[in-house]
This record gives C-alpha cells, structure tokens and sequence, in this order.
C-alpha cells in the first residue's frame, strides 16, 4: 500500500450553492473553507474521507462527467432530489434500474431505488474508464483491497481510507479530453509520491507556497491530489 484514501474535491463556479446542495442531498453540514470554497461535511462519524470539498474555479463546466457518486434513495423515487435541486437527466430504462441526475451545476450523478438493509446514501464512486481492469488493479496497488470484475467493470473493495462499498471503473468508449469536475485525494505513507511515479502516476503539480501537495495523474489521466503524512510527536 502506497497511499490512503483521503476524501473527494468537487470543481464548482458557485461553491457555496453547489456545496449546499450536495450538504441537503446528503443530509450534511457545509464548512467555510476559506478563498471562497466550501467544505461538505456528513454527519455520520463513520469516516471523515467522507467530506467533499467544493473549490472555485474560473473555468465552467464542459463535456461529460467521468466521475461520479451513485446513492441508494431512501425511497422508491428521486423525488426529494428533485425538491432539493437535482434535475432529472434519464429514467430507469430496461436493465438500468436507477435514475441519472444532474446537480446544479451540470455533474451527472446515479439515483438508486431504496433496498431492504441498505442505508440511503453514497454506496460507490464510479469512475469512467477505457481499462477498467487495469485500472482497478493498479488503484488496488496503490490504496489496497482487492479487485471484483464483471463483463465491462472492475471495482476496488476494501481499499485503505475508502468510506464506500465499491470503487468502481466501468468501461466507456470515448477518451478523457478535459480535467475531471470531481477527483479524489489521497494520503501518501512515505513523504513524498516517488513509489507513486514509480508504479506509472504522472507528476503534474509540485507543492507550492500556496498548496502543500502533489497533484498527480493515473494511467488514464484523472487527476488526483497526494499529501504528505503530517508529523507525528
């Protein structure tokens, strides 16, 4: 194992709006980060990678989103998304049993009916792929856990830090041509990102006066931020 899960990060125009709607969608508090950011906090405890942090950006949002989190409803209907925000995108249809929304600003997200002993709530975050299985193995390398592949996914169980069920790599058709709206962070063991490179991860950013981490790429080019342990003692 490389590196922990952290949380995700969430590119927004608007944050505070964006942030309030995510905070009402799953039943969250929202935090001033400061620089006109916001923070999205759960209340669970179950794990604070939980969070999303919803950052400014000049840049508006263009082509489709490649990552995204589904939710189990706690109902048979999305439509308390719909009063808090969400427009509706697709409906269930054939073997796809679950809704496709949108957020406010754009982000496509999967809505899934209510099942007996599942919590409402993010179960998975999915992530578009041309290698899923490539993909999940060499994210298996770096978080931990182990792969589980089906005809056109592979997903990450069990990955060190990971608050959901599934990280999930389906497989798509067409290329990533833009930065993902929503990437994810992870907390590295050693205090710097050489085993990362090493394993195939592109350095795209070093820290700056400004930013204490790395910002790196996988395989496929979606970006991800890498921190450095803090001190302990």
């Amino acid at each position: 194992m490389i590196a922990r899960f952290k949380d995700l990060c969430l590119d927004a125009t608007d944050p505070l709006a964006l942030g309030a709607f995510w905070a009402r969608v799953l039943d969250a508090d929202v935090a001033d980060a400061g620089d006109d950011d916001t923070r999205v906090d759960p209340r669970s405890a179950r794990s604070s990678a939980e969070s999303i942090w919803v950052n400014k950006v000049p840049e508006p949002r263009v082509g489709k989103t490649r990552v995204h989190l589904d939710l189990r409803l706690a109902g048979a209907d999305p439509a308390a998304l719909l009063a808090d925000g969400a427009r509706l995108v697709r409906e269930p249809a054939g073997d796809d049993t679950w809704w496709v929304l949108d957020d406010p600003e754009g982000n496509e997200f999967c809505a899934f009916p209510a099942r007996d002993g599942a919590r409402p709530g993010p179960f998975e975050l999915v992530v578009d792929s041309a290698d899923p299985v490539a993909q999940a193995t060499w994210w298996a390398e770096v978080v931990g856990g182990t792969v589980e592949h089906e005809p056109t996914t592979s997903s990450v169980v069990g990955a060190a830090g990971f608050p959901w069920d599934y990280w999930v790599f389906a497989q798509v058709p067409e290329p990533k041509t833009v930065k993902n709206r929503l990437h994810w962070d992870v907390d590295l063991v050693d205090p710097e990102p050489m085993a990362l490179i090493a394993t195939g991860a592109t350095l795209l950013c070093e820290p700056t006066a400004e930013s204490r981490w790395w910002v790196l790429a996988d395989p496929e080019g979606n970006e991800f931020c890498a921190f450095a342990p803090r001190p302990t003692g």
